[in-house]
């Protein structure tokens, strides 16, 4: 897991490792790292047997990884990229956001980076030229809180995580305002090696999350998530994002 995602809370932590352990029957260790990059590398090298990355490095790395489940929320296994402004700030769009500071979530983020940069090579625009300077955060939260402070004026952020912590934290979230929602993208999945670590562990774990919503600690779990549960999904659903990748490496 990245701490892109809501990652933060150790009870949280601690009882998802506990759900998964009792329903694979095998000893769990929940491998934190800063990075999508980090944590995809150890996919790769299939050092780990799965892991909660990103729609980006998904598609990016198709071939050599396999989906295990998507969350659905608010019924669907989708979410949305928001821009984000200071709540007071007169803006309508992307095209005013021109020299901004912007702040990323991590460079191979869908909704944190991929969407924003997309938009602007559709315009034939870089980031680096577009906007008088960017930083990543390494962190949805971190974006919400620098736009929110002042650090910077603008940002792209995971709406599903937006949300939540418009619920948990709404005096942060009520310093910034939502500027442009993307279209409704593929969730950040559960991928794990195209070949596995060990096929009956993962098969394990797979039905430990597609069943989650069936069990009262599981339930417990996807509340603080503000999940409805996992899901299969075809490889399909990240067409879109797959687009996206191919634009901006098109644009160079």
């Amino acid at each position: 897991m990245t701490p892109v995602f809501l990652t933060s809370d150790l009870e949280l932590l601690g009882r998802l490792q506990t759900y998964l352990a009792r329903t694979t029957g095998t000893p769990i260790n929940l491998i934190t790292r800063r990075t999508y990059q980090e944590i995809v590398a150890l996919l790769i090298s299939r050092q780990i047997d799965a892991a909660w990355i990103c729609g980006y490095p998904y598609v990016m790395h198709e071939s050599e990884l396999q989906l295990v489940a998507l969350p659905q929320w608010r019924g669907k296994p989708l979410y949305q990229s928001y821009l984000i402004v200071d709540a007071d700030r007169r803006a309508e769009g992307l095209p005013d956001l021109r020299g901004d500071v912007h702040a990323f979530s991590d460079p191979d983020s869908n909704s944190g980076f991929l969407v924003t940069r997309a938009a602007l090579a559709q315009a034939h625009l870089r980031p680096e030229t577009f906007f008088e300077r960017t930083f990543f955060t390494y962190g949805h939260r971190n974006v919400i809180r620098a736009v929110a402070s002042g650090l910077a004026t603008s940002g792209s952020v995971d709406g599903y995580v937006y949300q939540v912590v418009a619920e948990l934290e709404p005096e942060l979230t009520a310093r910034t305002r939502i500027l442009r929602r993307s279209e409704w993208l593929a969730f950040p999945p559960i991928a794990a090696p195209r070949i596995p670590v060990d096929r009956e562990r993962l098969e394990r774990l797979s039905a430990a999350l597609l069943n989650m919503s069936m069990d009262e600690d599981g339930r417990a779990i996807l509340a603080m998530l503000r999940l409805d549960g996992f899901v299969r999904e075809d490889a399909s659903l990240f067409d879109p994002i797959a687009a996206k990748a191919a634009i901006v490496a098109l644009a160079g």
